[in-house]
């Protein structure tokens, strides 16, 4: 049994129903706890009555530690601020081995079963940026990314859990200050200030478009293939990381400042935000009063003309009317 948590609230409800979705395609054996952020979500969540899953609401899971900092944080904050303390909360009050922490704009393509074998004795699992060398961010971003984080219920799991929860709940935001950077720069150090700590070296595990630059894919007897440019090493994609994609109120889409190929586009980007749309018009049919995509007003100012001639010379002009992912 493999079990996962995330959090999101309605402005990430699509996504976090694609990963619900994308597990469930690819995992037999499986459990999805879902912290729900606001009242809608957590409303919905139990309207689709997902199986395999268990939907907590904030009035379950807020303790008196987060709540005295919850006023401090920004909504983005106080998400990074609570992922490890969803995790203890799984371990704590479900009693299973271990939980994987799922960041929920994550989508999986194949089984992660190569993860959890690789990870085998390991009370903890990390993954790693890998970023592109053109984007690399480690100092401010840190070496390892929260997006996929396994703890075992064992003394060295719960030891090193217990304190990244309390780091959070000291300091949590986003900005680079002193070493640290929200939930992630936290981890540079644990595979020596742990025991028990496995660096995942898979290369499925974990693309996204800080790195998907090193690789070429292709479909293989039905399952995505990568290669790594610079070794020729094959691998099967586990799950890729559509983080910083975003939807605008006037129908454009942004995917990031990162050079993505047509190639990457059509494989990864376009069947997913195909999928995100129909999990909208899914979830509008039974409320209509909001987005479960999270659409923003798009961000209009004096800089606007420099940064597009900028990233249209850089090749990272990565805005398209939505129309460009949604047709056949």
């Amino acid at each position: 049994m493999y079990n996962f948590c995330t959090l999101f609230d309605t402005n990430y409800l699509s996504r976090g129903i694609a990963l619900y979705n994308s597990i469930k395609s690819h995992c037999d054996n499986f459990h999805l706890f879902i912290f729900a952020f606001n009242d809608k979500c957590y409303e919905i969540l139990n309207n689709l009555k997902l199986e395999h899953s268990t939907i907590i609401s904030l009035e379950e899971f807020e303790d008196q530690e987060l709540l005295k900092v919850k006023p401090t944080r920004s909504n983005a904050e106080y998400c990074w601020t609570s992922t490890p303390a969803t995790i203890l909360y799984v371990l704590e009050h479900f009693n299973v081995d271990s939980c994987t922490y799922l960041d929920a704009d994550l989508f999986f393509y194949s089984s992660p079963k190569p993860i959890f074998d690789e990870m085998g004795e390991a009370s903890i699992l990390i993954t790693e940026h890998r970023y592109s060398p053109q984007y690399n961010k480690e100092i401010k971003s840190g070496k390892y990314c929260v997006q996929f984080v396994t703890f075992k219920n064992d003394d060295y799991g719960l030891n090193a859990l217990k304190w990244w929860r309390d780091r959070c709940i000291e300091w949590c935001y986003a900005r680079f200050e002193e070493g640290k950077f929200g939930d992630q720069l936290y981890l540079d150090d644990w595979t020596e200030r742990f025991k028990g700590v496995h660096v995942l070296k898979h290369l499925g595990g974990g693309i996204a478009a800080w790195n998907v630059q090193q690789y070429c894919f292709d479909y293989v007897n039905n399952k995505l293939i990568g290669i790594k440019k610079s070794s020729g090493k094959k691998f099967e994609v586990i799950f890729y990381h559509f983080h910083y994609l975003r939807f605008f109120k006037n129908g454009k889409i942004e995917l990031g400042r990162r050079l993505l190929s047509n190639s990457i586009l059509n494989i990864f980007y376009k069947p997913y935000i195909q999928h995100l749309d129909k999990i909208k018009k899914q979830i509008q049919k039974i409320d209509n009063s909001f987005d479960p995509h999270g659409s923003i007003n798009e961000s209009i100012n004096w800089k606007t003309p420099v940064l597009y001639f900028y990233r249209k010379l850089m090749c990272v002009y990565n805005i398209y009317n939505k129309n460009k992912f949604l047709g056949s």
